[in-house]
């Protein structure tokens, strides 16, 4: 692709306003543990709002959601869309117990409602997923960007990318990252709005891309029998998928953590879910468009294909610099996550007197370390699914479905204990490991009939409500089988053990409008899949 003078202003201009953003709220921030770790829990509504957007849309977004647009139509759409409900739930039902006991981590809370052998579960299992889902996916998409652009390999792309993102981080932590994410959240939404725009015009506006395209293009409810999105699956496996990454990842509540009340963090929390609408609108559909437009293009290569052929100077560095600010942002947040998560649930459990400047900066160097572990599986990604976007939600599906239950029956149910989570943590560990490796293993050699292929071969969003309900009946089975825990290790921690008053805070007014757009975002959501049943 050949980049003219006023594409490369527009990038250089982007790079200059994220780092000038960068370094003046680094200079802002405290030196202690909260402040580098949680920005000094003070974060308004707006900020956690976009800073949670520009978290979770990344470059594998823009690749991925376009490729399975191109490959599909606009069925993995459901995954924004069922993002808009999620986010409630983080808001409604989950914030307020985060934010009543103060924590740093999600594995912190996990201890205080269960115990220490959960901590240590979900710190590492935490830490593995970055590595096989999110450094190591976002770096490949940002890759296959700069392939296009520059012609360069996977791991100098990668390397290049690492090196530019963790300069601001590991020198501002969490307060630069959010900020920097409250603008790119602008940046990444012009540009793909744009290209959107530009898509349409090309092929004949919205009724020109129908006419070019297959009718179940534009039907978002599949069969039960869909390789990739069954209605059934979407329905009861998306969910599950959603509240562990919404409502239980470090790498997303951590900026709910941040927030200076718990009305500021539920406003974020609801204005995030507003703007999940767009990606169908502006990742998936240009996929579709690529589709139309571009018989030769298949998969993966639909969004790049888009920016290199379609697109004129000027209008082609905004839409490089939205690509470049979503995996930047992306990439900063998991870094300042892990960072976070090795840090207070690791080095410090094992010495809890270490001075706060010492654990920043150990905190810094287990970033590099996740961070090259996540090159190091970039090649096997492509084993897994050609799609991007499906191999990020397919991994997820092999570990989240424990994860989301032990914290929902956590808050929800005070009879649970740490036998019963511990139990069904386990539990799905070894199902979802047996799975990963077994369907590793099919993809090279099929395996001979049985129970694992029967589980490697089933929808990952089937496998996820099958493992969910396992696990959630161990942990029930368990819990019932062994002693209740003491009813004063439950305070602030369950519904049934905190006071109504202490869920919702002393800001009437604000409470209710948060009321009032929680009901219209619904609404909204639901009128949508209408549309597109």
């Amino acid at each position: 692709m050949s980049l003219s003078a006023l594409d490369l202003t527009i990038i250089v201009a982007y790079f200059a306003a994220i780092f000038g953003v960068a370094f003046y709220f680094a200079r802002r921030r405290k030196s202690d543990t909260t402040g580098y770790f949680l920005a000094g829990r003070s974060v308004g509504w707006f900020a956690i709002g976009a800073s949670l957007f520009a978290t979770n849309i990344s470059s594998e977004h823009f690749v991925g959601l376009a490729g399975s647009g191109a490959a599909g139509g606009l069925a993995v759409g459901h995954f924004e869309w069922l993002a808009c409900l999620i986010v409630l739930l983080l808001g409604w039902i989950f914030a307020p117990f985060y934010l009543n006991s103060q924590v740093f981590t999600m594995p912190e809370f996990l201890e205080r409602r269960y115990g220490a052998a959960s901590r240590w579960y979900l710190t590492g299992v935490s830490i593995v997923a970055y590595v096989l889902t999110k450094v190591s996916v976002t770096l490949l998409a940002g890759s296959l960007l700069l392939n296009v652009l520059l012609g360069w390999d996977v791991y100098t792309s990668a390397i290049v990318l690492v090196l530019a993102t963790g300069l601001y981080t590991v020198i501002g932590g969490l307060t630069a990252v959010i900020y920097t994410e409250m603008v790119q959240a602008v940046i990444l939404i012009g540009g793909a709005l744009a290209l959107t725009l530009l898509g349409l015009s090309e092929v004949g506006g919205l009724d020109g891309l129908v006419a070019k395209t297959p009718p179940d293009y534009w039907s978002m409810f599949k069969a039960m029998d869909h390789p990739d999105f069954p209605w059934t699956g979407i329905v009861f496996g998306a969910p599950i998928l959603g509240i562990w990454y919404w409502c239980t990842d470090q790498y997303i509540v951590q900026r709910v953590l941040s927030a200076r009340g718990l009305e500021q963090a539920r406003s974020g929390a609801i204005f995030a879910g507003y703007l999940k609408i767009l990606p169908v609108f502006i990742l998936v559909l240009p996929g579709v468009i690529a589709h139309a437009l571009y018989p030769d293009v298949a998969g993966d290569q639909a969004y790049p294909a888009m920016v290199s052929r379609l697109l004129p100077a000027g209008v082609k560095g905004i839409v490089i610099a939205s690509l470049l600010a979503a995996l930047m942002s992306s990439l900063a947040s998991c870094f300042n996550s892990a960072s976070t998560l090795f840090t207070m649930d690791v080095y410090k459990k094992l010495k809890p007197d270490t001075p706060e400047g010492r654990l920043v900066a150990v905190g810094r160097i287990a970033t590099g370390v996740i961070v090259l572990l996540g090159i190091l599986w970039v090649p096997f990604i492509k084993v897994i699914s050609s799609q991007l976007y499906v191999y990020l939600q397919s991994v997820q599906a092999y570990i989240s479905p424990p994860i989301a239950a032990v914290f929902l029956f956590g808050i929800l149910w005070s009879r649970a204990n740490a036998k019963g989570s511990i139990a069904a943590l386990l539990t799905g560990l070894v199902i979802g490991a047996t799975r990963l490796i077994g369907e590793l293993l099919h993809k090279q050699a099929p395996l001979a009939e049985g129970p694992l292929r029967w589980m490697v071969e089933m929808n990952f969003l089937h496998f996820a409500t099958f493992l969910f309900v396992l696990c959630s009946i161990m942990l029930v089975v368990v819990s019932l089988s062994t002693p209740a825990p003491a009813l004063s290790s439950l305070t602030g921690l369950t519904f049934r053990h905190t006071p109504r008053l202490e869920r919702i805070v002393a800001n009437p007014k604000l409470h209710r409008l948060n009321l009032g757009w929680s009901v219209l975002l619904v609404a909204l959501v639901f009128i949508l899949w209408g549309l597109f049943f």
